[in-house]
């Protein structure tokens, strides 16, 4: 079982293409995406049931350079 997250990614000015090639180089997302307004990526992620979502997120997604700052949305299953 894994638990479904979304990433949103602010950069720093100019760092967008550099952290979505990292991203992209890790192979950790589902899908990413570029976006508009107050976020540049918007990332979607599946996280094994048995880590920490935090951790996870913290160890392999936010020490990439160039990420100012970002906005994790976990999703239940309702229906």
């Amino acid at each position: 079982m894994t638990t479904c997250v979304f990433v949103q990614i602010r950069c720093k000015p100019g760092a967008t293409y550099k952290v979505a090639e990292e991203i992209a180089l890790r192979e950790i997302h589902s899908e990413l995406h570029s976006t508009s307004g107050e976020w540049d990526l918007l990332m979607k992620l599946y996280i094994p049931k048995d880590q920490d979502v935090g951790h996870f997120i913290n160890e392999r997604l936010l020490d990439i350079p160039g990420i100012e700052r970002s906005l994790t949305t976990m999703t239940f299953k309702a229906f």
